[in-house]
């Protein structure tokens, strides 16, 4: 995959504006990764398992926790839009990323900036290629502790289960789906999504600035993924200048940082 998804992205998105959408709302569509080489992407940051890398296992369930990471504006009067997830499919098959994957079953947090520069923040989930559902149910603020679980019960028969928790608040949301997957790809991580406003307008982004966004206690089909350096990915823009970029593994490789602008992320030093 490379530049030219973006395309077949948009007229995708395009086609699948929710019918009715009120004045001044938004649709989002979080796609499969837009790969530039093996570890660089337009529209993802985080780490990515692929199943020809991890020996042909493939992925019945994935798990995550971050904080809702801080949201402000990045260029004056620009609205600015990201959000944090949890996945599976959409990403590198291989090691190398010359194979990439159409389907995506994902659950996350979405961390917006309008363009007089309140921040906002919300919960959905979404498989790919419908829009993100926002979940109403869960009000989200920036610092809380998210957990999201999406896993196939049983495992092969294409239904879905994904929970989505704030732990802070103590309130959670679970939803069960049928969906069709490849079980080729797991990932955690930051995105720049397409925006569609109300007048059809289609962006990807732009990126707000966010606090460094700490993911942990990640797991794959129940068992701890063991993240290396090679499956990092960095988020980079039209002249591959990193936006955001993800930290080494955290001690126990459950876990790791995602920086945007900046020029380095430093790894947890503790689980």
């Amino acid at each position: 995959m490379r530049r030219t998804v973006v395309a077949a992205g948009l007229i995708l998105a395009a086609t699948l504006v929710p019918a009715g959408a009120s004045a001044g709302s938004v649709a989002m569509f979080h796609r499969p990764i837009v790969a530039i080489g093996a570890n660089q992407s337009s529209n993802w940051s985080g780490y990515n398992q692929g199943t020809i890398e991890q020996g042909g296992e493939q992925f019945h369930a994935v798990t995550g926790v971050w904080r809702v990471p801080t949201a402000t504006q990045h260029t004056p009067n620009e609205a600015e839009y990201s959000s944090s997830w949890v996945g599976i499919g959409g990403g590198c098959v291989d090691a190398n990323c010359d194979i990439g994957d159409t389907t995506l079953i994902q659950a996350g947090t979405e961390q917006d900036v309008d363009k007089s520069g309140v921040a906002s923040y919300s919960a959905w989930w979404e498989i790919i290629p419908e829009p993100a559902t926002t979940i109403p149910s869960l009000t989200i603020h920036a610092g809380d502790r998210m957990s999201v679980s999406i896993s196939e019960n049983p495992v092969g028969s294409e239904m879905w289960t994904i929970v989505v928790q704030d732990l802070t608040t103590k309130k959670s949301f679970t939803h069960s789906t049928p969906y069709t997957s490849s079980y080729a790809t797991a990932e955690w991580i930051v995105e720049t999504p397409v925006v569609i406003d109300n007048n059809g307008n289609v962006s990807i982004g732009p990126l707000p600035k966010l606090a460094v966004t700490n993911f942990d206690l990640a797991t794959t089909n129940g068992a701890a993924p063991h993240l290396t350096p090679a499956e990092e990915i960095q988020l980079v823009d039209s002249n591959n200048h990193p936006l955001v970029l993800p930290s080494s593994p955290d001690p126990d490789t459950d876990g790791f940082n995602d920086c945007t602008f900046a020029s380095t992320c430093k790894a947890p030093t503790r689980s």
